[in-house]
């Protein structure tokens, strides 16, 4: 699908699927017929039925799971926001090429085929402070790679991101979306020290200082403080929902990447789960504000799409069971009588 332009975009936004309740329905009667006292495998259960529901199926399946990972590079590091240089992307991009980052063994363990999609990097967005991070045309073109680069067959989906500077433009949008300055939302992102994390602070404040007439503009705001690999996993994850592919988040940028879709339409993102809450300071923010409950709290801040690949385990132990284990019937258990 191509977006030409904004208005495309927002009613993209707004004709949304609502997956297949009887699947869930009938996944939540098989959960109530297994061989274990109801709830008694907690948020596994509560997985499974959400599968069923995004893949429409009573029994879902996991053979076809993938982890696209996005890189782009962000003009805003020029003011001296992260603890590498910008170069940094490129030589991960090879590195995760290579097999030698941590979303590529994390991806082995979880049995997901991982993507890498590099946006021009060459050419990196605008200073935020000093203009738009990306103008509509720019935008729009990240969404849409984010957009194809979804298989309408996959099972379970996420995606990672690679960007230097990336937390900075994340804490930007959360800031203009959730309200609050940079203070709030600002974090160490790579680990800069004192002086750069003042500095960062300061940096997305002058942003929202410059762009507060977008504010009000879901997708003109992710313009103007985002980043090319922050707009193609928006628009990854329109697609997800447009298939009936459910989804993990990731952590803290990933979420903050999905923050304009969930203001644009409040059910945006019904067909996801959070992976995780990460150590960056504003993701738990982010997801009470978008009401996400993490599956993971263990202290993760990698990004990669690292935190989204650990979650996948949770979801192939719960279809493991859901599919696997024996009814009281087929066991000749006893249910319970009172």
């Amino acid at each position: 699908m191509n977006f030409d332009t904004l208005d495309d975009l927002r009613a993209a936004c707004r004709d949304l699927p609502e997956g297949d309740r009887a699947s869930a329905e009938a996944a939540a009667e098989r959960q109530g017929r297994l061989t274990k006292p109801p709830g008694s495998l907690g948020r596994l259960e509560e997985l499974a039925i959400w599968l069923a529901r995004w893949q429409g199926r009573p029994i879902p399946r996991l053979d076809k799971v993938e982890i696209v990972v996005f890189a782009g590079n962000h003009g805003i590091a020029a003011r001296g926001v992260s603890a590498f240089p910008i170069d940094v992307t490129r030589q991960m991009v090879a590195n995760y090429a290579a097999g030698g980052a941590g979303i590529n063994k994390l991806a082995e363990e979880a049995d997901a085929a991982l993507r890498v999609v590099p946006l021009d990097l060459d050419r990196p967005t605008g200073d935020f402070t000093q203009g738009v991070a990306m103008d509509d045309a720019d935008f729009l073109a990240a969404v849409t790679a984010g957009y194809e680069a979804v298989d309408p067959e996959t099972d379970l989906f996420a995606v990672g991101e690679m960007g230097i500077g990336n937390t900075t433009a994340a804490a930007a949008l959360c800031a203009a979306l959730l309200g609050g300055g940079g203070s709030r939302w600002v974090g160490r992102g790579t680990g800069i020290d004192e002086a750069g994390l003042a500095r960062k602070r300061s940096v997305v404040d002058a942003g929202l200082a410059r762009h507060e007439k977008l504010v009000a503009d879901p997708l003109r705001i992710a313009a103007a403080l985002g980043g090319r690999e922050l707009a193609a996993m928006m628009g990854a994850t329109l697609a997800a929902r447009h298939h009936g592919v459910p989804m993990l988040l990731d952590g803290f940028v990933a979420t903050a990447a999905v923050l304009p879709l969930s203001r644009v339409n409040a059910d945006a993102l019904a067909h996801c789960r959070a992976a995780h809450v990460s150590a960056e300071p504003g993701h738990r923010a982010a997801l009470n504000a978008l009401g996400l409950v993490p599956l993971l709290d263990i202290g993760m801040r990698l990004g990669e799409g690292t935190g989204a690949a650990v979650a996948m385990l949770l979801a192939r132990a719960a279809l493991a069971c859901h599919a696997g284990m024996a009814t009281f019937d087929e066991a000749g258990v006893a249910e319970k009588t009172v």
